[in-house]
């Protein structure tokens, strides 16, 4: 082997390559569970995460998002403009979830029946139909504001096992504040999903911010905005309520970079 070779090798095993971070004002990489990777790729390039093609910003800015569950170690891969390419590691931060243990609870609220399946089946694809565009919207790399401001009663990844048998986790924050408090968008977008009523979540609004990234409003009251809509950071949507599958008044926000469920909590700027 030559020995020019031979010293590139070693230099690239004992310094390796890190990908390139966009650091700019606005939102910041988490890299942990339920947060987010910003990289910056070199101009003409291609990005692929988890067999995606990844948008990429005018700027070269791209956005990853990992799940609650995500392995602690990701990929990605750069294809340049001159026909090379070279895959980057990523290292997540573990984190750790509430778990609530229950017992003795009725069937009836663990395994709802047929017909009620049925219904919550038809709508669960709704919402996945409604997170699959891939638009080119960025103002979300700005970050996020706060939809409302009150108490948080719940949190992300937080989840109950009911007599033994794990419940869904919870994706998202709820911030409990009363029955018509004004919900405002957190970013420019265009508004996906509108319903007053579905199964769990009541009153719903998703809206896409561009490059996969969704918020989405559950257990509205009112909901002041249509389908298709293009709205400003900043507008008023709709009204908390306690709609859908909910005990009190309070506000489910949750978001997505398409399937994969975020932590709002690790995405929105400023304190309350």
């Amino acid at each position: 082997m030559h020995l020019a070779t031979v010293f590139f090798l070693l230099v690239f095993l004992v310094f390796p390559v890190f990908p390139v971070i966009a650091h700019a004002e606005g939102l910041q990489s988490q890299l942990t569970p339920g947060g987010i990777f910003i990289g910056q790729a070199s101009p003409g390039s291609r990005i692929v995460y988890d067999n995606r093609e990844v948008r990429v910003a005018r700027d070269g800015r791209f956005i990853l998002g990992f799940g609650r569950d995500a392995h602690l170690k990701q990929s990605y891969t750069e294809h340049f403009a001159s026909g090379k390419r070279k895959t980057f590691y990523l290292t997540l931060k573990p984190r750790k979830y509430n778990i609530q243990r229950l017992t003795g609870i009725a069937r009836k609220y663990v395994s709802p029946d047929e017909r009620v399946l049925s219904r919550i089946r038809r709508e669960a694809g709704q919402v996945r139909d409604a997170r699959v565009p891939d638009t080119d919207q960025e103002d979300f790399f700005n970050g996020f504001g706060w939809p409302v401001k009150g108490r948080i009663s719940g949190v992300y990844g937080s989840q109950r096992v009911y007599n033994g048998k794990p419940g869904r986790p919870h994706y998202g924050l709820d911030i409990a504040v009363p029955t018509g408090t004004p919900v405002a968008a957190p970013a420019d977008g265009v508004v996906q999903l509108v319903d007053s009523d579905l199964y769990y979540s009541g009153g719903t609004i998703i809206i896409d911010h561009g490059h996969g990234i969704f918020s989405s409003f559950l257990h509205l009251s009112q909901v002041s905005v249509k389908a298709g809509a293009a709205i400003k950071r900043g507008q008023i949507i709709g009204e908390v309520g306690a709609t859908g599958r909910v005990t009190g008044a309070h506000l489910d926000w949750r978001y997505n970079w398409f399937d994969k469920r975020l932590d709002p909590a690790l995405l929105t700027l400023g304190d309350q």
